[in-house]
This record gives C-alpha cells, structure tokens and sequence, in this order.
C-alpha cells in the first residue's frame, strides 16, 4: 500500500495524539489538524482520508460536522468522532450505562470494508458515557455489544464510518487492522 496523507482532526480527547501516532507508525503520512480549521485549508492539504478524534463534549467539535457534511474524502469517526457523524445525518446520541473505560466484547454483525476480517466477535477497549442512541436514516449497522447496539456504523453511500471504541489503544485488539482496513478504503477512493 503507497503512503496516504491522513488528517487526524483533534477534538481534545486523550486519545488524540495516539490516533496519529498509530498512524504514522503505519506508514501513513499523518498530521493532527484543529478541528477549528476551515474546509478549503483542509481540503488544501488534498487528505486521502480524515480520522476525526473522540474528545470530551459536542461543544468542542468545531467545524466537524461542516468536514463530514463538505469534505469528499474517506472518514472515520472515533468515539465521539462516530457520534458527531450520526448527528450529523440525523441520528441520535445520549448517555451510556457504562461510563469509564472498559473492555467491551464486541459483535461484528456485517464485515463491512472497516470491520472486515474482524467478526464474528472482538475485543475492544471504549467509553460508553455519551452513545449513539439510534442510527440516521439508511445507516447500516456494522457492530453492537451487551452495553451499547450500535458500536459501529456506515453512511449507506459514502465512506463515512464510526466506532464508539478506540482502535488506537493497546487494548482493543485488532486495532490496527481496522485502520488498515479504513486506509485500504482512502487508497481505493
């Protein structure tokens, strides 16, 4: 796989800088970008893909829902990053049952181009205070657990993925290959 240029918007969770250091240690060419950057700076950079970043609260997101409603290009929402995008198109967030981080069993219920060779089951490391609730309209549900039915999801024509866990972190296994599996997507787009 050539080297793709992946933008990783920060929205001031922890994680940040771990999603991007995954990254580049990948071999992607990476860089953290503020997520109060315009669209044409961003789309000046020409990105093969944006990685947008969990953070505390949907009062920080900056222009994020502006980048996945304006930009054309592969995106992967991550924990909060998965929940702007579903309010984004319509769908519904909320408070979790499991606040704090734990290991979550997940299941895969559609090996999409994100979770594919991932299923049927797998373990991952996610916060559960703030949840999408409730799918936008035409989504497709890629992954649920015991504390959360929607873990992963797909706009049902763009390269828009989320996931409410954290493939970053050591402890959610099979992390990097989900972030092959985005980039082989940014590569064929």
């Amino acid at each position: 796989m050539r080297e793709l240029k992946i933008l990783v918007i920060n929205n001031y969770g922890q994680f940040c800088h771990l999603i991007h250091r995954t990254v580049r240690d990948l071999d992607m060419d990476t860089k953290i970008v503020s997520n109060t950057t315009p669209v044409e700076e961003i789309l000046e950079q020409e990105p093969d893909g944006i990685i947008l970043s969990g953070g505390p609260s949907m009062e920080r997101i900056g222009l994020c829902q502006e980048y996945v409603e304006s930009i054309d290009r592969p995106i992967l929402g991550i924990c909060l990053g998965h929940q702007l995008i579903a309010r984004t198109f319509g769908g519904q967030t909320g408070s979790g049952d499991l606040g704090g981080y734990a290991e979550i069993d997940v299941e895969v219920l559609e090996e999409d181009d994100i979770l594919k060779g991932l299923g049927p089951r797998t373990s991952v490391w996610a916060s559960h205070a703030d949840e999408v609730i409730a799918l936008p309209e035409g989504f497709l549900h890629l992954a649920r657990s015991d504390v959360c039915e929607i873990e992963a999801m797909r706009h049902p024509d763009r390269p828009i993925y989320g996931v409410q866990w954290h493939p970053e972190v050591a402890h959610t296994a099979q992390g990097e290959e989900l972030f092959m599996n985005f980039f082989e997507v940014c590569e064929n787009y």
